[in-house]
Formats: structure tokens, C-alpha cells, sequence
């Protein structure tokens, strides 16, 4: 399911991303590659969503919240 579906409080893994290399990369950059584990803080339809991220919390749009496919657990 996309990151933008997922509830807040939920535990959920990336398994990836998919939009274009420099998105990606970016992502990447920020620690959001496939396997990693991250925690919804708050998800606002159609707004912001932030995620906690091995003690850091990262805030990402919507749509790119879209691009990007977690799994729960």
C-alpha cells in the first residue's frame, strides 16, 4: 500500500519507490530505503504526512508519500 494510506501509530517497512532517480535518490539520501522500518506520527489527507524515521521525524508531501510502498509490520 502507498505511505499516504497508512494510519498514524502504525510500524511499517518500505519495499520502494517508486518515482523518478532524483526522488529517489533524495530519499535515499534522507535514510527511506527499501527494508527500513518507519512510524506514522500524523497523516492529514491531503496534507502532510510525518513519519519517525530511527529517531527523526521527516515530514513529506502527499504525493510523494504516494510514490512510496510500505508493507504493515
Amino acid at each position: 500500500m502507498p505511505l499516504a494510506m497508512a494510519r498514524p501509530g502504525d510500524v511499517v517497512s518500505v519495499v520502494n519507490v517508486r518515482a523518478g532517480w532524483g526522488l529517489q535518490r533524495r530519499l535515499a539520501d534522507m535514510g527511506l530505503i527499501p527494508g527500513v522500518k518507519i512510524r506514522v506520527i500524523n497523516s492529514q489527507m491531503p496534507g502532510p504526512i510525518i513519519i519517525d524515521l530511527r529517531g527523526s521525524r521527516l515530514v513529506l508531501g502527499h504525493g510523494v508519500a504516494q510514490k512510496i510502498t510500505v508493507v504493515e509490520g
